[in-house]
């Protein structure tokens, strides 16, 4: 090389100068690259270790990481591409689980950080996205974040179809308690109750009215129109949002009158027919929907009913059209055999024999002149003439062999195995890993006339798995227990045996089979089953084997130490529960057998206090010097005995065109008690239907009263009482009882605020 760079230098051509510049450069940049490379692939390398450790101690989420490190300093490596995947599950879970812990303890904000790494480290994990929404609700609800949802119309539908409505509704209501006395047909209560209400009433043309008596205090409009209903038993049904139309109640005028409505339920969780089939069972049963069909094809349930029916029925479809849980099951199975062998002695000669033999030589005569010959040989026999001439060599003597033996052997066996199942709740999953062995059932052989025929016998073999399997049937709790159903066998080839000319496996098996109930995480020690067996072998010369120095020499002494452990091992983890909120429990009253009928919570009322200053602060308020009407207690003075009760009048005096009155009574609680608030008879003037709204705060001594009279209608004017209090006296004293904030209220709207007024009561 030397030598070709100084030709190239002393011929000096440009060529050959360009190309030396070229070797030069390409030869540092390898040089300084080489450093670099070296020093990633050792950093890769000492990332994939210590991962590795990290896994061995089960600290899935710091193996996960480095890892991660080491394929992202080189992709192409399928080693680190598949650690990784090992462990994504693994890492996830475990972060899950650190999440949910903390989240029991108030910490929303360090597991909502930790439920959305596990997120991102395995996004198919469902638990991870569920645990995260339910963490993000947590959060919400405590920050009190409005919820908006966004509703999209189909434009490839009719405008006649778009426009379509749903079932009518009354609109809302002021719905304050009212105090309800009447005696009259149950059309006069009922259009007194509307009136209240400012609805509308019809009347089926074949309903008969008849006379009922109601007493109610203290209850809605709402509630008062299902008591007349249930007391007149009558049925009521909205036919525009401020018209109720009344029937008899009765099957047939129910089918006939009451509203039906079309909803499609379309389901993403429960898609396989026999579920589609339970979900409609259960619709007909409990709702006692008759119209109710199931599209398999389209995963959808189409229902019609009453709009009491498809809201109980979309409420069950909910409950029911959730994905299955999901279970994980991580099984290690160790097994770990050891064979220690030492066999050390001499075995001597354990047989001798003697046999006699004889040394008499054979003797053979013939003749020429004839063609027979004849021979005379002798064998080991003896006569007794010999008997006298015998010595050693006519014996002879065979001993047997002799050995030394100085064997020792030690064999480890260890076999490990980490299979993992995923299941769904209460589905059976199998896992089966080894070999399928085949083992003869029977055989036959076929014969021509009662003759058999070689060759032609077969033998009719099944296949048995060999190896480990595993069967799985979880059922996962709400409160994140695990029930777990299991079949593992262990089992492996040992020998094999000649059966019928058959050369036939002997299996060896290890089998559980139990039902346990762990928690999510749960390290269980499935089972372990240790076998321990110790052989010893003693041979030699009877008596001198027993000898303690001389045994070495006339005996052999083998001894065998065999153990076989085999541990089981088993994690559930669970990557999709089953989300159960507070509605999915709540018990619904859905009226009675004869007929389904929601009972919708009552509508938000403002306090009396509330609504007056509402009043004042929106309505025209006249000056206290404008006002010419007088409120006061009648009477002036009371004296009444501890433990008796008395009675006050709220009097209105000079009003004029007055729609409601509102006020405030305030009394000393040591000494008095409201325990009655009643309609007076200055606002009931035309015959009118009084609502009157109190609220009581009998430790603050105040009672707040509002009486009105039904939207529509016209003022009172005069005078006259505007309600009655009744009080009981409780100690001994002198108490006052004030009359405050009060005021009238026009129908047009217009508030006089009234001057306050006071009395004392004497308590003897």
């Amino acid at each position: 090389m030397w030598c070709f760079l100084h030709n190239v230098r002393r011929n000096g051509s440009e060529p050959a100068t360009q190309l030396l510049k070229w070797l030069l450069t390409a030869g540092a940049i390898f040089a300084a690259a080489l450093p670099i490379t070296q020093a990633h692939a050792e950093k890769d390398k000492a990332a994939y270790k210590e991962g590795k450790e990290q896994e061995a101690r089960q600290d899935y989420e710091a193996a996960y990481e480095d890892y991660l490190r080491a394929y992202q300093a080189e992709p192409a490596s399928l080693q680190y591409r598949a650690a990784i995947t090992r462990t994504r599950f693994l890492a996830a879970a475990a972060k899950v689980h650190r999440g949910v812990l903390l989240r029991q303890t108030g910490s929303l904000e360090e597991s909502l950080t930790l439920l959305e790494a596990a997120a991102q480290i395995d996004p198919s994990s469902a638990i991870a996205t569920q645990e995260l929404e339910s963490t993000r609700s947590m959060i919400q609800h405590n920050i009190s974040q409005a919820k908006h949802k966004e509703s999209t119309n189909d434009a490839s539908l009719s405008p006649e179809i778009l426009d379509a409505q749903g079932p009518a509704k009354l609109r809302s209501v002021a719905n304050p308690p009212i105090t309800l006395r009447l005696s009259e047909e149950t059309n006069v209560v009922y259009d007194t109750v509307g009136k209240l209400a400012g609805l509308n009433v019809l009347f089926d043309p074949d309903y008969v009215p008849h006379r009922i008596t109601i007493d109610l205090n203290g209850v809605t409009l709402e509630e008062a129109l299902g008591l007349v209903a249930a007391e007149s038993k009558t049925f009521w049904r909205p036919m525009t949002p401020n018209t109720i139309f009344v029937a008899t109640d009765n099957p047939a005028k129910r089918k006939e009158l009451e509203q039906n409505v079309i909803k499609t339920f379309y389901l993403s969780n429960l898609t396989a027919p026999t579920e589609l089939q339970d979900v409609v069972n259960a619709l007909r049963s409990v709702l006692d929907v008759s119209r109710v069909q199931q599209l398999v094809t389209q995963e959808a349930i189409v229902i019609r009913g009453t709009p009491d029916q498809i809201l109980l029925a979309e409420k069950m479809v909910n409950d029911f059209d959730q994905a299955a849980p999901e279970v994980v099951v991580d099984l290690a199975i160790m097994q770990v055999s050891r064979d220690n062998l030492r066999t050390l002695g001499i075995n001597p000669p354990t047989s001798a024999t003697v046999q006699l033999q004889s040394n008499t030589s054979s003797t053979s005569s013939s003749s020429s002149s004839s063609s027979s010959s004849s021979s005379t040989s002798s064998t080991n026999s003896i006569n007794l003439n010999t008997l006298a001439n015998l010595n050693a060599t006519d014996f002879t003597a065979s001993i047997s062999s002799a050995n030394a033996s100085a064997l020792m052997s030690d064999s480890h066996t260890k076999i490990l195995q980490s299979p993992q199942l995923r299941s769904l709740n209460g589905q059976k999953a199998s896992l089966k890993i080894g070999e399928r062995v085949p083992i003869a059932t029977g055989s036959t052989q076929s014969g021509i006339s009662g003759v058999s025929v070689t060759g032609l016998a077969s033998t009719q073999f099944q296949y048995l798995d060999v190896g480990v399997n595993l069967d799985v049937t979880p059922y996962i709790h709400p409160d994140r227990d695990i029930t777990l159903k299991i079949v593992l066998e262990v089992s492996s080839v040992t020998s094999y045996v000649s059966i019928g000319g058959i050369s036939e496996p002997v299996i060896g098996q290890r089998k559980v089979e139990h039902e346990i109930r762990l928690k999510d995480g749960e390290v269980n020690l499935l089972g372990g089953m240790l076998d321990h067996e110790d052989t010893m072998s003693l041979s030699g010369i009877p008596g001198l084997a027993q000898i303690p120095i001389l045994k070495y020499l006339f005996s052999q002494k083998s001894t065998e130490v065999k153990d076989e452990e085999t541990v089981f091992a088993l994690v559930p983890h669970i990557v999709r529960r089953k989300e159960l909120n507070e509605f999915n429990r709540r018990t619904l009253d859905v009226g009675t057998a004869n007929s389904i009928r929601l009972r919708h919570a009552p509508t938000e009322t403002a306090e009396v206090d509330s609504q007056a200053s509402s009043d004042k602060a929106t309505l025209a308020v006249k000056s206290l010097g404008e006002a010419s009407a007088v409120l006061e207690l009648n009477p002036t003075t009371i004296s009444v005995a501890k433990g008796g009760t008395f009675v006050l009048d709220v009097v209105l005096t000079g009003a004029r065109n007055v729609h409601s009155v509102p006020l405030q009574v305030s009394y000393d609680k040591a000494g008095l008690e409201v325990i009655n608030v009643s309609n007076g008879d200055f606002l009931s003037q035309g015959e009118q239907i009084v609502a009157l709204v109190r609220r009581d705060d009998p430790a603050g001594g105040i009672t707040q009263i509002r009486a009105s009279r039904p939207p529509g209608s016209d003022g009172a004017s005069g005078h006259g009482v505007v309600t009655t209090l009744t009080f009981q006296a409780k100690t001994a004293g002198r108490f006052p009882v004030r009359i405050t904030n009060g005021a009238i209220i026009q129908p047009d709207q217009t508030m006089i605020v009234l001057a306050d007024s006071e009395i004392p009561v004497t308590v003897q």
